[in-house]
């Protein structure tokens, strides 16, 4: 919810946040030329970790361990569900990226937050790159 603190008592007591909204850089492009640009990503589980790591497409090539990762934790990219590694291998690089960057921040490093420098001003702040907006805002 925008302008809720995601830590806060309210939070506290609704239990862990295990899903995590966002919005891609540029969008899912779906056989009909629909934009598919907001979805959710959940925390990966052990086994989300361990069982691609037997999978002959990692074997081959490692890489494709994303593709994997990715498809068994984005629950949703706008309308299409459910996500497997197909809808991951049609997405842009920059959108891979972007999803690789937050499944990281989401499962090692435990928030979504990252600090930018405003390319015009220089001021630095803090942004949610799953779409919430801190206290206050």
């Amino acid at each position: 919810m925008r302008g809720s603190d995601p830590t806060g008592p309210a939070a506290a007591a609704a239990g862990p946040r295990t899903e995590f909204p966002f919005t891609l850089p540029r969008g899912l492009v779906d056989g009909r030329g629909g934009v598919h640009r907001d979805g959710v990503l959940r925390l990966a589980t052990a086994r989300d970790e361990i069982d691609p790591q037997g999978d002959p497409r990692v074997h081959r090539n490692p890489a494709f361990l994303t593709v994997l990762l990715l498809a068994r934790t984005v629950t949703r990219i706008g309308a299409v569900e459910p996500v497997d590694s197909t809808v991951i291998e049609r997405l842009f690089a920059s959108d891979l990226a972007f999803l690789q960057d937050l499944y990281r921040r989401v499962n090692q490093q435990g928030h979504t937050g990252a600090e930018v420098t405003c390319p015009h001003c220089g001021d630095e702040f803090a942004v949610d790159l799953a779409g919430v907006a801190p206290a206050g805002s």
